[in-house]
């Protein structure tokens, strides 16, 4: 039965049914009807999904290092450096997937395969921990370590975490935006839900990852590698079906073709016409009309001043007037507007992406420097020792208590004062993220002071502070959640809203490459401070004993690296243009980055 497009005065007629606005497909390729297809049935199964997809990744990921050390037999530093390069790899994949997502395979297509893949990976994974490295039997825990390896037991054991790494890493950024094209966002009620939906997304992930940091972790850290690898096959095998039972109730996005070819046919095109002269109102740039976008569930995109120089895609020159056709025309000699648009808004994204690079350098320490300053302090409670690294479960609590706290509460008080049901834009989010960051920092920065002070008058040559208890970290902890609530879900709308129709997954797939190149500045950052501050018989600000080092002064110098970030984000905020599609604006109050006006130091 076909389906009308518009529903009149808010009613349907009998007997017929209402697609989506946005062009979403059924399974079959028809178009999708509202009722009997996504919205939250297809979101809340996309979001146990991900939460059994992030319980199998961390469940590897949160105790490899301790692998490569008791079962492998590296030495801290080359495991150290080994789990960076793996956890750079997995979100460098991640671009890998949105290419091919948003070019050839569609969103669905593409977390199927790389699903299958980290499947693959894992229960690979498991079998050559079983069979292979725990020689002898019982060996892995902290008192007894594993003997050698053949090089053929090492390459399928590399080769297996890479397959892990590829799996999760092309699939995230692809169920992200799959989950969020569940949502019409043309409809003003699912475009609330879209907006919700990456919020609880992220929930979804932490709540996943608190299962591996706490029940997995102690397992792990017990010698059970095997059953916790296959604890992790286990769920992601599961997180597999349910991804697959929800097929005809999902709706779709057709690909749209490489966009790299798209976005280089504007850029030859624009150089061609450099001589060219352009009229200042811009009546003379080429673009075709909207039904022609339509009918390929796309939308055109207004033109917007700025970066007038690819403006001249556009330009139609008398040659090419006559010889004009809508489905005829060159487009290295000749680009629509919504063409040399969707160029501008990646142009416009990449400043922003930039700034949000070193938070991702803040983010990192808490899987590293927060958990070797945790191990220096006092970390046994009655006759139980608490893990260092299980003090993440307040960074996953606090994310938890914030998310509501801010859809409940935040959000609404502040949509109620501006008298506008945006409440606090995607921008002004991630400028709050990285000042709550800085705050973070700041903590953890004073807390080392007096955990050295204690250590000093206790025991200046000790490992560790036997008066300075490891709950004291409990702040840095909360902060960074409350900060990733603000940032990191932050991101994920606003690169959703802002990528053009076609580069969606990229959108998301920048989130991820901007923590995968965090790792790495990060430890790029560690060696520059290392290689200044260890000299003259001096251990340097981490040393590997952080009683003779100076660990505080890292932790305020990434705080006074991160003021100036958020100077500069403040600037290129300012700066940006909001995306704006036909009949609707596309983000913000007033599409531009004014908003973040309210945003002073």
């Amino acid at each position: 039965m076909a389906c009308n497009k518009v529903e009149v005065n808010g009613k349907v007629g009998k007997g017929q049914e209402v697609c989506t606005l946005d062009g979403t497909v059924d399974y079959h390729g028809r178009p999708a009807i509202r009722e009997r297809s996504g919205t939250w049935f297809a979101g809340i199964l996309l979001l146990v999904n991900q939460g059994l997809a992030t319980l199998a990744f961390f469940g590897v990921g949160v105790n490899l290092v301790l692998f490569l050390t008791r079962v492998m037999g590296q030495d801290n530093a080359d495991a150290a450096n080994d789990v960076s390069k793996w956890t750079g790899t997995v979100y460098l994949f991640s671009l890998v997937g949105a290419f091919l997502s948003d070019s050839y395979w569609g969103r669905y297509k593409t977390c199927a395969i790389f699903q299958a893949i980290f499947v693959i990976g894992l229960v690979s994974l498991s079998l050559s921990t079983y069979i292979f490295l725990l020689k002898p039997k019982g060996c892995g825990d902290e008192k007894t370590l594993c003997g050698s390896h053949s090089s053929f037991q090492s390459t399928f054991f590399y080769l297996s975490i890479y397959l892990v790494a590829l799996g999760n890493g092309g699939y995230q950024p692809n169920i992200t935006t799959f989950g969020a094209d569940q949502f019409d966002e043309e409809d003003p009620k699912e475009g609330r839900s879209k907006i919700s939906f990456f919020s609880y997304f992220y929930l979804a992930l932490n709540l996943g990852s608190l299962f591996s940091n706490s029940f997995l972790s102690y397992f792990e850290n017990e010698g059970m590698w095997a059953l916790g690898f296959w604890a992790s096959a286990g769920s992601a095998a599961l997180a597999l079906v349910l991804f697959l039972c929800g097929t005809p109730r999902y709706r779709y996005f057709e690909p749209k073709g490489n966009p790299i070819s798209r976005f280089s046919q504007v850029l030859v095109a624009a150089a061609r016409k450099l001589k060219v002269e352009m009229m200042p109102s811009g009546e003379d740039l080429f673009e075709l009309e909207a039904k022609n976008y339509a009918k390929n569930g796309d939308r055109k995109l207004l033109h917007t001043q700025g970066l007038k120089f690819l403006d001249r895609a556009a330009v139609i020159t008398s040659e090419e007037f006559n010889q004009i056709g809508e489905d005829t025309n060159d487009p290295w000699h000749l680009c629509t507007v919504t063409q040399v648009e969707e160029v501008k808004c990646i142009l416009r994204l990449i400043p922003i992406w930039l700034c949000t690079i070193l938070y991702s350098v803040v983010f990192t320490q808490m899987a590293s420097l927060f958990v070797e300053q945790g191990a220096a302090m006092k970390t046994t409670v009655s006759s139980f020792n608490l893990p260092p690294a299980s003090m993440s479960c307040f960074d996953i609590l606090s994310v938890v208590a914030f998310i509501f706290i801010y859809r409940r509460i935040i959000d609404p008080f502040v949509a109620l004062r501006k008298k506008n049901a945006k409440g606090i834009t995607e921008l002004q989010r991630m400028g709050i993220g990285l000042v709550i960051a800085i705050l973070a920092m700041v903590a953890a920065g004073v807390v080392e002071s007096f955990r050295l002070n204690y250590a000093k008058e206790s025991c200046p040559n000790c490992e560790g502070s036997s008066s300075l208890s490891i709950f004291w970290q409990i702040p840095q902890y909360v902060l960074i959640g409350a900060s990733e609530v603000f940032m990191y879900v932050g991101q994920l709308e606003f690169f959703n809203s802002q990528a053009p129709d076609g580069l969606k997954t990229f959108g998301s797939a920048l989130c991820m490459t901007s923590i995968s190149l965090g790792n790495y500045v990060s430890s790029l950052l560690v060696m520059i401070v290392m290689s200044f501050s260890a000299r003259d018989n001096m251990p340097g600000w981490i040393p590997g004993n952080l009683n003779k080092g100076h660990l505080e002064r890292f932790y305020f110098l990434l705080a006074a690296l991160t003021t100036v970030d958020l100077m500069v984000y403040i600037v290129c905020a300012r700066w940006y243009k909001y995306i704006k599609f036909e009949g609707k604006s596309g983000g913000g109050d007033n599409n531009s980055g004014n908003e973040l006006s309210e945003l002073k130091v």
